[in-house]
């Protein structure tokens, strides 16, 4: 039985320690993404088994029509749109999910959070290049960060990832404000927490606004030009969570407008990104290369009941198969 894991960026799923439960077995893994679904579609031709790493690539019913050999797709993290279960369960492939861990993005978030706050990126490249203590050769720019400490921090969207987000902030000494469905306003209060009276007050009163919510297609594009246009010209809005939240051009559009006055972001419409990318010539973006989740704990937990799901299929054992004609 052939099996292929995909993406893998940095060579790094061979190193786990959960790797040994592929031992013995035929596992190609790819570092680099094939580039258009033709290609694709012949490099995974020959494979039985498919282990994902997250969203990083997709499988739509026109690429799983051309897998003929395929039997097993296993999903690292929770399984979303980018795999078509229909066209699966039709195809009598199943499909394995995994489960989700907010630990390392919430981390990531914060990191972000505070890099950006200091200028503390800008200020490390312009000192490798001899510059001291200046956060930007642009003379308008050049100005200093800032402190959390009693600023408020707006959170849309009181999951997993929100909730460690806000514990980090009270740990900071900042107010916390939230906003999302009620039942997540209404947990935010159980726990001692500001709601915000709309989403408008949360762009408006948030110093630090960072988005915590699920993609969906009543959330796609939920962020437009006008909430971004009601921050402050000092607020920083984070993005770990999805590309998509945010309207196509908004935010790079937004940031010229000088509203907010700077982003961090971690996720992007389409990856790997292009060097092009219009966010990145912005001196006021501070962008990592989706690395929420990639973090060597985190790995670990999501690859190794992927590992798991392999070797019960292999052996004839069922599995949890979440495909079902729909």
């Amino acid at each position: 039985m052939k099996i292929a894991i995909l993406d893998d960026y940095q060579d790094a799923v061979r190193k786990l320690p959960c790797f040994e439960l592929l031992n013995g077995l035929d596992v190609t893994i790819f570092q680099h993404s094939a580039k258009g679904q033709g290609q694709l579609a012949i490099r995974l031709a020959d494979f039985e088994v498919l282990v994902l790493i997250r969203e990083r690539t997709t499988l739509n019913r026109a690429l799983i029509s051309r897998l003929p050999k395929l039997k097993l797709i296993c999903q690292t993290g929770r399984m979303g749109s980018h795999v078509d279960l229909k066209a699966a369960a039709e195809r009598e492939i199943a499909v394995v999910d995994g489960a989700g861990d907010p630990i390392a993005p919430a981390e990531l978030t914060w990191a972000l959070i505070l890099a950006a706050s200091r200028r503390v990126p800008t200020y490390a490249n312009l000192m490798r290049q001899g510059v001291w203590q200046t956060s930007s050769i642009d003379a308008e720019r050049n100005t200093i960060g800032r402190v959390l400490h009693g600023r408020t921090l707006g959170i849309w969207g009181y999951g997993r990832i929100g909730q460690l987000v806000a514990r980090y902030a009270n740990a900071f000494g900042m107010q916390v404000m939230v906003w999302g469905s009620e039942t997540s306003r209404s947990l935010a209060r159980e726990h001692g927490l500001t709601t915000a009276q709309s989403k408008e007050e949360l762009f408006m009163l948030s110093d630090v606004l960072s988005l915590h919510l699920r993609l969906s297609e009543t959330t796609r594009h939920i962020v437009t030009e006008h909430e971004l246009g009601l921050m402050k010209t000092d607020a920083l809005i984070v993005n770990t969570s999805r590309a998509e939240l945010i309207a196509p051009n908004a935010l790079e559009q937004a940031l010229k407008a000088g509203r907010p006055g700077a982003a961090a972001v971690d996720v992007y419409e389409s990856e790997p990104v292009l060097p092009t990318l219009a966010l990145l010539r912005l001196e006021n973006v501070l962008a990592t290369p989706h690395i929420g989740f990639v973090e060597h704990d985190s790995y670990e937990r999501y690859f190794r009941p992927a590992f798991e799901a392999v070797q019960h299929f292999v052996h004839g054992r069922p599995v949890n198969n979440i495909a079902t004609k729909t």
